[in-house]
């Protein structure tokens, strides 16, 4: 059967600087545990500490540059590119471009604050 989610959850967020989570699909606003979808929206200059998390992220930047750091190399995913990291990847996230960033982060299994594993 079909489920309607009228709105999503404001997440608290990680970084230098606040950005807005919204959760339409996960643990928090629709109990699913399987896989989680959040649309993001960081402003310039915000980056969070790298992580290593027991899931894999698909991305989906829709405006600004998202910039995604591995231990391979550093990537900025523009407004109509997608990137996948993969769980047990180190990744670091930041949005260094003037108009920040906003992007939809897909997480299979669902995102959690136990299972993303952030540096210290």
């Amino acid at each position: 059967m079909a489920k309607r989610i009228s709105f999503p959850t404001i997440i608290k967020s990680v970084g230098n600087m606040p950005k807005v989570i919204e959760e339409y699909i996960g643990r928090v606003n629709s109990s699913q545990t399987e896989l989680s979808v959040a649309k993001m929206k960081s402003p310039s200059g915000w980056t969070e500490p790298g992580q290593t998390p027991d899931f894999d992220e698909y991305t989906l930047v829709l405006k600004g540059i998202l910039r995604v750091e591995t231990r391979a190399e550093s990537l900025d995913i523009e407004a109509g590119q997608a990137v996948i990291a993969k769980r047990g990847e180190w990744v670091r996230y930041s949005s260094p471009s003037p108009e920040g960033a906003e992007y939809v982060a897909i997480c299979l299994p669902a995102f959690s604050p136990d299972h993303v594993h952030r540096d210290e």
